[in-house]
Formats: structure tokens, sequence, C-alpha cells
């Protein structure tokens, strides 16, 4: 959940209907940041919490088979680690983090936006 909704919900132990629903909202947002989305597939990135970064995919192949992929990114003193479905837990080098970093970035912008166009 980005810096400023958290300011202004309160936090998901009281109202978890109102958290989901703003992470969905911001997940969709984020997932629009890199490009349009295929029919039928799905993509979301978003802040779980203040540490925690979410990326999940899911498609439909050529072979007409389901696809997903879901990563989480935790931003910590000591790096960015990295937790995919099927690998090894590892700290992601320089250039991922630097393209996290704008992913981010770009995010935050987003969601700012988005709340400016929401108060209008």
């Amino acid at each position: 959940m980005s810096q400023l909704l958290r300011n202004l919900f309160p936090p998901k132990a009281k109202h978890p209907e109102l958290y989901r629903r703003v992470i969905r909202q911001e997940a969709e947002i984020g997932g629009r940041l890199f490009g349009p989305v295929m029919p039928g597939a799905r993509r979301e990135f978003f802040c779980l919490d203040d540490h925690t970064w979410i990326w999940h995919e899911e498609w439909r192949g050529d072979d007409g088979e389901s696809h997903s992929v879901m990563t989480r990114y935790d931003v910590r003193d000591d790096g960015i680690g990295k937790a995919q479905e099927s690998r090894k837990y590892s700290y992601v080098g320089s250039a991922e983090a630097r393209r996290l970093y704008y992913a981010i970035d770009s995010y935050n912008k987003a969601i700012d936006a988005q709340m400016s166009v929401d108060k209008d």
C-alpha cells in the first residue's frame, strides 16, 4: 500500500475489506505501468507493506495452458531479497535493484496522480 494511502486509511486489522479493496486498486494501476496487458491476462504490481513489493502475472500460453509468476521483493537494510515460487531466495544485483527503484517511483507517481483525479 502506498505511503499516501497508508496515511489516509486505517490499519488492515481494523478494516480488512477496505484494505483489500485499496490493494486491488493499487495492484491494477501498478500492473498498467509496464505497457498494455494482453486480453485474458492479468498483471499486478503493488506495495504490500512497508518493505514488501509484489509483481504478479497470469496468462494463457500458445498451448492453451495457464501460467503465472509471482515475485516478492523484500526491501531490507542489507539489500533487496527476491523470492519466486520455484527459485531459491536471493538478493538482487544492482541492475535489478535500479529497475525496481524506477518501477517503485513510477508506481508512486501513478498512485498520487490517481488520488488527485479521484479528489476532483
